[in-house]
Protein backbone atom coordinates (compact mmCIF):
# COMPACT_ATOMS: atom_id res chain seq x y z
CA UNK A 1 0.00 0.00 0.00
CA UNK A 2 1.62 3.48 -1.03
CA UNK A 3 1.52 6.65 1.01
CA UNK A 4 -1.37 9.20 -0.84
CA UNK A 5 -0.72 12.26 -2.42
CA UNK A 6 3.30 12.30 -0.86
CA UNK A 7 2.08 12.05 2.50
CA UNK A 8 2.27 9.38 4.99
CA UNK A 9 -0.49 8.99 7.27
CA UNK A 10 0.07 7.15 10.54
CA UNK A 11 -2.20 5.28 13.11
CA UNK A 12 -0.57 4.94 16.18
CA UNK A 13 -2.04 2.10 19.07
CA UNK A 14 -0.83 3.15 22.50
CA UNK A 15 -0.11 6.33 23.40
CA UNK A 16 2.27 5.85 26.76
CA UNK A 17 5.86 7.48 27.05
CA UNK A 18 6.97 5.26 23.63
CA UNK A 19 3.78 7.17 22.27
CA UNK A 20 4.13 10.26 23.06
CA UNK A 21 7.77 10.08 21.83
CA UNK A 22 7.05 8.62 18.07
CA UNK A 23 4.37 11.25 18.21
CA UNK A 24 6.85 14.08 18.67
CA UNK A 25 9.27 12.43 16.30
CA UNK A 26 6.85 12.60 13.64
CA UNK A 27 5.98 16.40 14.29
CA UNK A 28 9.80 17.25 14.14
CA UNK A 29 10.72 15.66 10.87
CA UNK A 30 9.14 18.46 8.35
CA UNK A 31 11.81 20.96 10.63
CA UNK A 32 14.93 18.89 10.92
CA UNK A 33 14.29 17.66 7.22
CA UNK A 34 14.11 19.50 3.86
CA UNK A 35 12.97 18.54 1.58
CA UNK A 36 11.01 15.96 2.91
CA UNK A 37 10.73 12.74 0.71
CA UNK A 38 6.58 12.62 2.01
CA UNK A 39 5.19 14.17 5.06
CA UNK A 40 4.31 12.33 7.79
CA UNK A 41 0.33 13.23 8.96
CA UNK A 42 -0.56 11.99 12.43
CA UNK A 43 -3.90 11.00 11.29
CA UNK A 44 -5.35 8.24 14.21
CA UNK A 45 -4.56 7.05 17.53
CA UNK A 46 -5.86 4.76 19.98
CA UNK A 47 -5.42 3.73 23.46
CA UNK A 48 -7.64 1.36 25.32
CA UNK A 49 -7.43 3.40 28.83
CA UNK A 50 -10.24 5.80 28.98
CA UNK A 51 -9.34 9.41 27.65
CA UNK A 52 -5.79 8.70 26.57
CA UNK A 53 -6.29 8.92 23.10
CA UNK A 54 -8.92 11.76 23.37
CA UNK A 55 -6.05 13.77 25.06
CA UNK A 56 -3.11 12.65 22.69
CA UNK A 57 -5.42 13.99 19.64
CA UNK A 58 -5.82 16.99 21.54
CA UNK A 59 -1.93 17.50 22.35
CA UNK A 60 -0.41 15.87 19.02
CA UNK A 61 -2.50 16.85 16.99
CA UNK A 62 -3.98 13.94 15.86
CA UNK A 63 -6.99 13.70 13.17
CA UNK A 64 -9.14 11.95 15.45
CA UNK A 65 -8.72 8.88 18.22
CA UNK A 66 -10.90 5.92 19.18
CA UNK A 67 -10.11 3.29 22.37
CA UNK A 68 -10.70 0.37 19.44
CA UNK A 69 -7.41 -0.03 17.80
CA UNK A 70 -9.15 -1.98 15.26
CA UNK A 71 -11.10 1.06 13.90
CA UNK A 72 -7.35 2.59 12.99
CA UNK A 73 -6.14 -0.43 11.53
CA UNK A 74 -9.18 -0.51 9.49
CA UNK A 75 -9.25 2.57 8.22
CA UNK A 76 -8.80 3.45 4.34
CA UNK A 77 -6.90 7.17 5.95
CA UNK A 78 -4.32 5.21 7.66
CA UNK A 79 -1.12 4.33 5.95
CA UNK A 80 1.23 3.07 8.44
CA UNK A 81 0.37 1.24 11.96
CA UNK A 82 2.67 2.43 14.83
CA UNK A 83 2.46 -0.11 17.52
CA UNK A 84 3.63 0.91 20.64
CA UNK A 85 1.32 -1.18 23.13
CA UNK A 86 3.29 -4.09 25.68
CA UNK A 87 5.00 -6.74 24.15
CA UNK A 88 1.99 -9.20 24.51
CA UNK A 89 -0.49 -6.82 22.58
CA UNK A 90 1.63 -6.60 19.51
CA UNK A 91 0.89 -9.57 17.70
CA UNK A 92 -2.92 -9.36 16.95
CA UNK A 93 -2.56 -5.64 15.76
CA UNK A 94 0.26 -7.16 13.85
CA UNK A 95 -1.85 -9.57 12.48
CA UNK A 96 -4.45 -7.51 11.78
CA UNK A 97 -2.36 -4.77 9.75
CA UNK A 98 -0.47 -7.42 8.01
CA UNK A 99 -4.38 -8.58 6.81
CA UNK A 100 -5.14 -4.64 6.17
CA UNK A 101 -1.89 -3.98 4.01
CA UNK A 102 -0.52 -1.64 6.18
CA UNK A 103 2.62 -1.07 6.46
CA UNK A 104 4.44 -1.53 10.21
CA UNK A 105 6.38 0.53 12.64
CA UNK A 106 6.55 -1.66 15.87
CA UNK A 107 8.49 -0.99 19.07
CA UNK A 108 11.25 -3.93 20.17
CA UNK A 109 10.60 -6.66 20.35
CA UNK A 110 8.57 -7.69 17.55
CA UNK A 111 6.63 -10.55 19.59
CA UNK A 112 7.17 -11.91 23.32
CA UNK A 113 8.81 -15.28 21.28
CA UNK A 114 11.11 -16.34 18.59
CA UNK A 115 8.11 -18.48 17.10
CA UNK A 116 5.71 -15.90 16.62
CA UNK A 117 8.19 -13.08 15.33
CA UNK A 118 9.18 -15.80 12.48
CA UNK A 119 5.58 -16.40 11.79
CA UNK A 120 5.05 -12.05 11.75
CA UNK A 121 8.08 -11.70 9.68
CA UNK A 122 6.68 -14.49 7.28
CA UNK A 123 3.10 -13.24 7.17
CA UNK A 124 4.85 -9.41 5.82
CA UNK A 125 6.65 -10.68 3.47
CA UNK A 126 3.92 -12.28 1.71
CA UNK A 127 1.89 -9.60 2.03
CA UNK A 128 4.72 -7.32 0.38
CA UNK A 129 4.34 -4.74 3.39
CA UNK A 130 7.18 -2.34 4.37
CA UNK A 131 7.85 -2.85 7.99
CA UNK A 132 10.75 -1.34 10.31
CA UNK A 133 11.51 -2.39 14.02
CA UNK A 134 12.37 0.19 16.44
CA UNK A 135 15.92 0.15 16.79
CA UNK A 136 16.68 4.19 17.19
CA UNK A 137 20.29 3.91 18.80
CA UNK A 138 21.28 2.69 14.98
CA UNK A 139 20.27 6.32 14.04
CA UNK A 140 22.90 8.00 16.74
CA UNK A 141 25.36 9.78 14.21
CA UNK A 142 28.48 8.24 17.03
CA UNK A 143 27.41 4.45 16.44
CA UNK A 144 26.59 4.62 12.84
CA UNK A 145 30.23 6.28 12.50
CA UNK A 146 31.57 3.18 14.64
CA UNK A 147 29.50 0.95 11.91
CA UNK A 148 31.58 2.58 8.95
CA UNK A 149 34.87 2.60 10.95
CA UNK A 150 34.55 -1.29 11.52
CA UNK A 151 33.08 -1.75 7.33
CA UNK A 152 36.51 0.62 6.66
CA UNK A 153 38.71 -1.98 8.18
CA UNK A 154 39.86 0.49 10.55
CA UNK A 155 39.82 -1.86 13.67
CA UNK A 156 41.51 -4.93 10.99
CA UNK A 157 39.95 -8.50 12.04
CA UNK A 158 37.74 -8.14 15.18
CA UNK A 159 38.53 -9.70 18.58
CA UNK A 160 36.18 -8.62 21.06
CA UNK A 161 32.73 -7.27 21.71
CA UNK A 162 31.72 -5.89 24.64
CA UNK A 163 27.87 -4.63 25.28
CA UNK A 164 26.17 -3.54 27.97
CA UNK A 165 23.09 -2.06 29.00
CA UNK A 166 22.51 -0.86 32.47
CA UNK A 167 19.02 0.65 34.05
CA UNK A 168 18.61 1.30 37.87
CA UNK A 169 14.67 1.42 37.97
CA UNK A 170 13.72 -1.48 39.73
CA UNK A 171 16.57 -1.44 42.28
CA UNK A 172 13.97 -0.04 44.80
CA UNK A 173 11.85 -2.93 46.23
CA UNK A 174 8.64 -1.04 46.77
CA UNK A 175 8.52 -0.80 42.92
CA UNK A 176 4.88 -2.17 41.98
CA UNK A 177 4.60 -5.36 39.52
CA UNK A 178 3.50 -3.70 36.73
CA UNK A 179 3.50 -5.12 33.01
CA UNK A 180 7.17 -5.15 32.70
CA UNK A 181 7.58 -7.41 35.68
CA UNK A 182 4.69 -10.21 33.90
CA UNK A 183 6.08 -12.75 31.90
CA UNK A 184 2.93 -12.88 29.73
CA UNK A 185 3.02 -9.08 29.04
CA UNK A 186 6.19 -9.26 28.11
CA UNK A 187 8.07 -12.50 27.20
CA UNK A 188 10.41 -12.50 29.61
CA UNK A 189 12.72 -9.69 31.58
CA UNK A 190 15.27 -7.65 31.11
CA UNK A 191 16.69 -9.17 28.52
CA UNK A 192 13.11 -8.69 26.11
CA UNK A 193 13.15 -5.02 27.40
CA UNK A 194 16.83 -4.07 27.11
CA UNK A 195 18.56 -6.46 25.16
CA UNK A 196 17.29 -6.01 21.94
CA UNK A 197 18.76 -2.71 21.95
CA UNK A 198 22.61 -4.18 22.57
CA UNK A 199 21.65 -7.41 20.33
CA UNK A 200 21.10 -4.99 17.56
CA UNK A 201 24.42 -3.00 18.09
CA UNK A 202 26.32 -6.21 18.20
CA UNK A 203 24.78 -7.51 15.04
CA UNK A 204 25.86 -4.30 13.11
CA UNK A 205 29.05 -3.95 14.15
CA UNK A 206 29.94 -7.50 14.63
CA UNK A 207 27.43 -9.72 13.48
CA UNK A 208 25.55 -12.56 14.70
CA UNK A 209 26.71 -14.34 17.26
CA UNK A 210 26.98 -18.64 16.91
CA UNK A 211 26.83 -19.38 20.34
CA UNK A 212 26.13 -18.02 23.73
CA UNK A 213 26.20 -19.03 27.56
CA UNK A 214 23.53 -17.40 29.67
CA UNK A 215 22.77 -16.69 32.95
CA UNK A 216 19.93 -14.80 34.45
CA UNK A 217 19.04 -13.51 37.92
CA UNK A 218 16.44 -11.81 39.76
CA UNK A 219 17.33 -10.18 42.91
CA UNK A 220 14.52 -8.98 44.46
CA UNK A 221 11.71 -12.22 44.08
CA UNK A 222 8.89 -10.30 45.69
CA UNK A 223 7.43 -7.25 45.19
CA UNK A 224 3.95 -5.33 45.77
CA UNK A 225 0.64 -5.76 43.51
CA UNK A 226 -0.04 -2.62 41.10
CA UNK A 227 -3.67 -3.24 41.69
CA UNK A 228 -3.29 -3.81 45.16
CA UNK A 229 -0.64 -2.23 46.89
CA UNK A 230 -0.71 -3.76 50.34
CA UNK A 231 -0.33 -7.47 48.98
CA UNK A 232 2.62 -8.61 47.17
CA UNK A 233 3.21 -10.93 44.52
CA UNK A 234 5.90 -13.31 43.01
CA UNK A 235 8.06 -11.73 40.60
CA UNK A 236 8.85 -14.47 37.10
CA UNK A 237 11.04 -12.54 34.88
CA UNK A 238 14.84 -11.53 35.58
CA UNK A 239 16.90 -8.48 36.60
CA UNK A 240 19.47 -9.20 35.24
CA UNK A 241 21.34 -10.98 32.02
CA UNK A 242 24.93 -11.76 30.91
CA UNK A 243 26.11 -13.69 28.06
CA UNK A 244 28.95 -14.81 27.19
CA UNK A 245 29.32 -14.73 22.83
CA UNK A 246 31.46 -17.05 20.74
CA UNK A 247 31.44 -15.10 16.63
CA UNK A 248 31.41 -16.87 13.20
CA UNK A 249 34.90 -15.37 12.53
CA UNK A 250 36.50 -16.32 16.01
CA UNK A 251 35.68 -13.06 17.82
CA UNK A 252 34.35 -13.34 21.66
CA UNK A 253 32.48 -11.27 23.33
CA UNK A 254 30.10 -10.74 26.50
CA UNK A 255 26.76 -8.70 26.58
CA UNK A 256 25.06 -7.52 30.16
CA UNK A 257 21.42 -6.39 30.72
CA UNK A 258 20.24 -4.87 34.32
CA UNK A 259 17.35 -2.38 35.67
CA UNK A 260 18.63 -2.93 39.18
CA UNK A 261 22.66 -1.17 38.58
CA UNK A 262 22.80 1.15 41.05
CA UNK A 263 24.14 4.14 39.94
CA UNK A 264 23.06 4.13 36.42
CA UNK A 265 20.74 6.49 34.02
CA UNK A 266 20.49 4.82 30.38
CA UNK A 267 23.63 3.76 30.63
CA UNK A 268 24.24 1.85 27.00
CA UNK A 269 27.84 0.96 26.17
CA UNK A 270 29.88 -0.97 23.22
CA UNK A 271 33.28 -1.84 23.47
CA UNK A 272 35.15 -3.71 19.96
CA UNK A 273 38.80 -4.70 20.11
CA UNK A 274 40.23 -5.59 16.42
CA UNK A 275 44.18 -6.20 15.21
CA UNK A 276 44.18 -2.45 14.11
CA UNK A 277 42.54 -0.56 16.51
CA UNK A 278 39.16 -0.26 18.89
CA UNK A 279 35.93 2.05 19.32
CA UNK A 280 34.21 2.44 22.30
CA UNK A 281 30.72 4.75 23.21
CA UNK A 282 28.82 5.31 26.08
CA UNK A 283 25.13 6.71 25.49
CA UNK A 284 25.38 9.18 28.77
CA UNK A 285 28.43 10.76 26.82
CA UNK A 286 26.39 10.73 23.01
CA UNK A 287 28.33 13.29 20.90
CA UNK A 288 31.67 11.24 20.87
CA UNK A 289 32.96 8.09 19.45
CA UNK A 290 36.57 7.16 20.91
CA UNK A 291 38.55 5.80 18.48
CA UNK A 292 42.15 3.91 19.35
CA UNK A 293 44.25 3.80 16.38
CA UNK A 294 47.29 0.91 16.37
CA UNK A 295 48.35 2.59 13.29
CA UNK A 296 49.97 5.79 15.23
CA UNK A 297 53.17 5.97 16.67
CA UNK A 298 53.39 4.34 20.06
CA UNK A 299 53.95 7.87 21.87
CA UNK A 300 51.10 9.38 20.48
CA UNK A 301 48.89 6.29 21.20
CA UNK A 302 45.24 6.77 23.05
CA UNK A 303 41.81 6.63 22.73
CA UNK A 304 40.61 10.05 20.21
CA UNK A 305 37.43 11.31 20.86
CA UNK A 306 35.63 11.40 17.26
CA UNK A 307 33.16 14.51 17.84
CA UNK A 308 29.88 13.20 15.90
CA UNK A 309 27.31 15.31 17.98
CA UNK A 310 24.59 15.92 15.71
CA UNK A 311 26.56 15.03 11.77
CA UNK A 312 23.55 13.21 9.86
CA UNK A 313 23.59 13.29 6.14
CA UNK A 314 21.09 15.11 3.77
CA UNK A 315 18.63 15.81 4.12
CA UNK A 316 19.12 17.11 7.64
CA UNK A 317 19.04 20.59 8.00
CA UNK A 318 18.54 21.17 12.08
CA UNK A 319 19.41 21.62 14.13
CA UNK A 320 23.23 22.65 12.87
CA UNK A 321 25.86 19.58 13.12
CA UNK A 322 27.73 21.56 15.73
CA UNK A 323 25.11 21.09 18.72
CA UNK A 324 24.88 18.57 21.07
CA UNK A 325 22.62 15.53 20.77
CA UNK A 326 19.49 14.09 22.68
CA UNK A 327 18.04 10.65 23.15
CA UNK A 328 14.59 11.70 21.12
CA UNK A 329 16.87 12.62 18.00
CA UNK A 330 17.88 9.14 17.56
CA UNK A 331 13.96 8.62 17.18
CA UNK A 332 13.42 11.21 14.55
CA UNK A 333 16.14 10.23 12.66
CA UNK A 334 14.62 6.30 13.01
CA UNK A 335 10.99 7.49 11.99
CA UNK A 336 12.57 9.80 8.75
CA UNK A 337 13.98 6.28 7.37
CA UNK A 338 10.49 5.26 7.58
CA UNK A 339 9.08 7.75 5.90
CA UNK A 340 11.77 8.10 3.20
CA UNK A 341 11.55 4.10 2.80
CA UNK A 342 7.72 4.34 2.31
CA UNK A 343 7.84 7.21 0.05
CA UNK A 344 10.63 5.72 -2.05
CA UNK A 345 8.89 2.29 -1.85
CA UNK A 346 12.12 0.83 -0.67
CA UNK A 347 12.40 -2.01 2.83
CA UNK A 348 13.30 0.04 5.77
CA UNK A 349 16.20 -1.27 8.02
CA UNK A 350 16.44 -2.43 10.50
CA UNK A 351 13.20 -4.43 9.75
CA UNK A 352 11.44 -7.07 10.86
CA UNK A 353 14.10 -9.62 9.47
CA UNK A 354 16.60 -7.84 12.22
CA UNK A 355 13.99 -8.54 14.73
CA UNK A 356 13.93 -11.78 14.78
CA UNK A 357 17.69 -12.26 14.76
CA UNK A 358 17.15 -10.29 17.87
CA UNK A 359 14.88 -12.43 18.45
CA UNK A 360 17.01 -16.16 17.82
CA UNK A 361 19.94 -14.35 20.35
CA UNK A 362 17.29 -14.01 23.20
CA UNK A 363 15.80 -17.31 22.71
CA UNK A 364 19.30 -18.93 22.56
CA UNK A 365 20.18 -16.65 25.65
CA UNK A 366 17.20 -18.36 27.81
CA UNK A 367 17.97 -21.87 26.25
CA UNK A 368 21.21 -21.71 27.59
CA UNK A 369 20.23 -20.07 31.30
CA UNK A 370 17.94 -22.84 31.91
CA UNK A 371 21.09 -25.08 31.49
CA UNK A 372 21.78 -26.55 28.03
CA UNK A 373 25.12 -24.50 28.46
CA UNK A 374 26.77 -22.88 25.24
CA UNK A 375 23.72 -23.32 22.76
CA UNK A 376 23.68 -22.36 18.97
CA UNK A 377 22.38 -19.56 18.24
CA UNK A 378 19.79 -20.42 15.02
CA UNK A 379 19.91 -19.13 11.72
CA UNK A 380 16.59 -18.06 11.36
CA UNK A 381 14.60 -16.19 8.54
Amino acid sequence: MAAQSRQVRIGMIGYGQMGRIHAYAYRAIPIFYDPLPAEPVLQAVADVVPGVAERAAARAGFSWHTEDWRRVVESPDVDVIDICTPNSEHLPVLEAAIAAGKHIYCEKPLCTNLKDAQRILQAATKAGILHQIVAEYRFLPALMRARDMVREGLLGEIFHFRGLYLHAGYVDPRRPIAWRLRREATGGGVLMDLGPHIIDQMRVLVGNASEVQGNLETFIRQRPLAERPNEMGSVDVEDSAQALLRFPGGAVGSLEVSRCATGAEDELRVEVHGSRGAIRFNLMDPNWLYWYDLGKPEAERGFTRVATVQRYPAPAVAPAPKFSIGWTRAHVASQFSLVESIASGRQPVPSFADAVAMHAHIDAIYRSAAGAGWTAVPHVE
